[in-house]
């Protein structure tokens, strides 16, 4: 029963913080975890639950891992927090880090010798949709882990593609999607410095271009924030520093060329060399900027 099931989310950052409020709001018992107490704090401040791993991790039904990558979910799950080793049998483990499919494969797998199933559940849509309750998620596990995990897929995301009944081909949807949101960042980045070097104003440039062909929702996003000169982090550069990078280490693995995500991925790392990392992504346009001698929006 729904008002039976126990919820914790794992990392209260930009998407975990929203992913737990929009459980809140669809009245789901819910606690929240983070290494710094002052995510914790705004959590228990909006009416969630908080406390130690080992007081209510046994009491949990499904667990939300909104961690950075691979290795944090490792180490939440099997390390020195050992969340696996406290969690009850049957319990549900949403993945929701963007990590490579045959890494989600392995989780699936030391998990089920616990008792515990796993979801391979990466999400898309950034922290505004995560408030909102509706993110897109891609999925694959066991139908048993859909059918427990529900209650919860339902609060935090507004649609939901079940990809398969293993782990794996959620994380391999979520890699296919980085690839392109990288690259479209990348590409509406340059497109509009290229404007620049023309005369075309940013503002302009996004006015036009959003109803024309060579628009893209990426483009019509982020090319939002170039032309305001608002590089507020809603998804940083260092987010696609790391996924384009896990994208690449997919691709080299089957030996597949990816020439344009390696070209958008050496945009963002210059990006995060130039101090950037925790900008927007919007961000890397401040790269097409400074090798062309150009001033963005916003700069003096």
């Amino acid at each position: 029963m729904t008002q039976d099931l126990k919820v914790g989310v794992f990392g209260l950052g930009s998407m975990g913080s929203g992913i737990a409020a929009s459980l809140l709001r669809a009245g789901l018992d819910t606690a929240g975890f983070d290494v710094a107490e002052e995510a914790v704090a705004r959590f228990a401040a909006v009416g969630g639950r908080t406390g130690t791993l080992e007081a209510l991790a046994p009491s949990l039904s499904v667990a939300v891992i909104v961690v950075v990558n691979a290795a944090q979910t490792e180490d939440l799950l099997f390390g020195a927090s050992a969340l696996a080793g406290l969690l009850p049998r049957s319990a549900v483990v949403l993945g929701c880090a963007t990590v490579p499919p045959e890494t989600a494969r392995t989780f699936e797998a030391r998990l089920a010798e616990r008792g515990l199933l796993y979801l391979d559940a990466p999400i898309s849509g950034g922290s505004a949709k995560a408030a909102e309750g509706a993110l897109t998620l891609m999925a694959s596990g066991a139908p048993a882990a859909f059918e427990a995990a529900q209650p919860v897929l339902s609060a935090m995301a507004a649609k939901i593609f079940t990809l398969g009944d293993a782990a794996g081909a959620g994380s391999a949807m979520k890699a296919v999607n980085q690839m392109l949101a990288g690259i479209h960042i990348a590409a509406a980045a340059e497109a509009m410095t290229f404007g620049l070097t023309q005369g075309v104003a940013p503002d302009r440039c996004l006015e036009v271009i959003t109803q024309c062909a060579g628009t893209s929702w990426m483009f019509e996003n982020r090319g939002a924030h170039i032309a305001a000169g608002d590089y507020t982090a809603r998804s940083a550069v260092d987010i696609f520093v790391k996924d384009l990078g896990i994208v690449s280490d997919i691709a080299r693995v089957a030996r597949f060329a990816a020439p344009l995500t390696a070209t958008a991925l050496q945009q963002f790392l210059a990006a995060a060399g130039m101090g950037l990392g925790r900008e927007d992504d919007a961000a890397v346009a401040k790269v097409y900027a400074r090798n062309a001698g150009l001033r963005l929006p916003g700069e003096t």
